[in-house]
This record gives structure tokens, sequence and C-alpha cells, in this order.
């Protein structure tokens, strides 16, 4: 199938979520909607950078007339999923003005001091803007969940909790796109291996990342447990396969632009007599 934009909502439903989804059944190397190669991948990533690109800075102009509308893209996946790479090959190519962007480390220990949401409040995207989450408030049903930071209770009630945090973001006017980079743990152990290789990676190399490993089938469960949960009509999960990088950032780059496309945007209309401006500036 070709990476065109009639191909969006073949590539969009079959990384969907759906009520039956089964993380173990989605093979990490696999390319859903796409039959082309690496290079054929390139081309279409760079093919649908213009499309993206407009429909990100019509939402934008929109915010400018008044409209209180946004988005918010939601990154999540294993160490070295390739989260860094979908914001700057992805992202990277539309208006830096319109894009917010936050990486989400350990919580301080201020922020242990609050609610888990309190942190995530504040960055989430102003109007007219493309919000993205490297990591976000999943961690704290993730991590907590395998490494047992939190009682198994808390860690359920934050299920709920978050439905109803994203309805509230719903309801206030921005779309919540949340995709899950699936990495495979042979892909991973070769991503870490040239980390440790090359002296240009060893500044993204963290000795903890090893040590997440032995709790791999772990994290396997928690994340199809965490989409099981928190997966709705307005706020979906899609799980992208991510062993091939290309493919990861083609998919996302689809999912993005059927979302902005969702929201049937349009350029605010002149605030001024078009006409006579024109004939103002003509005399100057």
């Amino acid at each position: 199938m070709a990476a065109t934009t009639d191909s969006t909502p073949e590539m969009r439903r079959l990384l969907l979520a759906g009520p039956d989804f089964s993380l173990a059944s989605v093979d990490p190397h696999s390319t859903p909607g796409f039959t082309g190669g690496k290079e054929e991948g390139k081309v279409a990533l760079a093919e649908g950078a213009d499309a993206l690109s407009s429909l990100q800075e019509k939402l934008f102009a929109e915010s400018r007339a008044g409209s209180e509308i946004a988005v918010l893209l939601v990154l999540q996946g294993m160490d070295t999923s390739g989260k860094g790479g979908i914001v700057r090959h992805v992202m990277g190519l539309v208006d830096p003005q319109g894009v917010q962007h936050h990486a989400f480390k350990a919580p301080t220990d201020e922020e242990q001091q609050h609610d888990f949401l309190w942190r995530i409040r504040p960055q989430l995207p102003g109007a007219g803007l493309i919000g993205v989450f490297d990591r976000s408030h999943y961690e704290d049903v993730l991590v907590h969940r395998v490494r047992g930071l939190s009682p198994a209770a808390r860690v359920e009630q934050r299920y709920a909790a978050i439905q109803e945090f994203e309805a509230g973001i719903v309801a206030a006017g921005t779309r919540v796109l949340k995709v899950m980079l699936h990495i495979g743990k042979d892909e991973q152990k070769v991503r870490l291996t040239e980390r440790l290789e090359r002296k240009d990676k060893h500044w993204k190399y963290n000795p903890g990342d090893v040590d997440e490993r032995a709790y791999w089938d772990q994290y396997q469960q928690a994340y199809q447990v965490a989409i099981e949960r928190t997966s709705t009509p307005d706020a979906p999960w899609y799980v992208v396969p991510a062993d091939r990088k290309w493919y990861a950032r083609l998919a996302v780059q689809h999912l993005l632009t059927s979302t902005l496309e969702d929201m049937q945007l349009s350029w605010p209309r002149a605030t001024f007599d078009v006409e006579a401006e024109k004939r103002r500036l003509a005399a100057t």
C-alpha cells in the first residue's frame, strides 16, 4: 500500500488498539498499512510534510481568531523506542512556534508531594498548539505497577483518574492522540549496544536501562493493562511497531495528520476589507 493521504484511514485502523487488543500479538518489526521499504518510507515521510505543516498552520491561525482548540500527542514506549526521533523527524517538519514539547523525567521531590497529575496540567498545550509529551502521566501507572512504587490499589485508582483527566482535556477542546511505540527486546539491545559503541551516543546511554530490561515482560503486561483501561473513543491508543524507525515516524505522521484532518480546520476570515486594503497598499 502506498503511503499517500488515501492510505491514512487504513493505517490508522490497523494501528488502533481496539476492544480485543493484544500487545503480545503485535510484531514490533511489522509495518501495518505500508508495503514499501525504508527508502520508500523516507520518501513518503517527506511527501507528507507539506500536508501536516499546512494543517498545523491552520490550527495555529484559528487560535489567533479566538479558537481554543489544540492537539496533545502522547508518546510512550520502552527506552530507545524512538520518542526523540519522532520529535525531530515528524514534529521537526512543522513550524516550531506551533509546537509545545515537554519531556517528563522522574518527578522531583516537590512534584512527589502532589497528586500525580499536578505536574502534567501546566504542560498541556495552549490554544492553537500541538503539544507533545515525551513520556507522560502514564509513567505513574506503568513504572509504579512494575516497580511497586505505589500500592496496587492506588495504581488501580489512577486508571480512572487518567480517564477523567483526559475526558476533561477533550471537553475543553484539545484532541488527544496517544501513541505507544512498540519496540522488541532484541532491537532495544541493538540500540543500547550502539550507544555504548559510539562516543557520540554515550550521552544517551543510561545504565538504568539495562536494569529495566530485567522487567521486560512485566512492562509489556503493564502496557497491555494501561491500554485496556484508558483507551476511549475520545482518547484512543494507537500501537505503532517501532523496530523500524522510518516506519514509526511515518505512522505517527499519518496519525497526527488524520487527527488534524478530523478537526476540519479552516483559515480564519479576514477582519478587514481585503479589497480596500489592496487599494490602500497599491497607493503607497
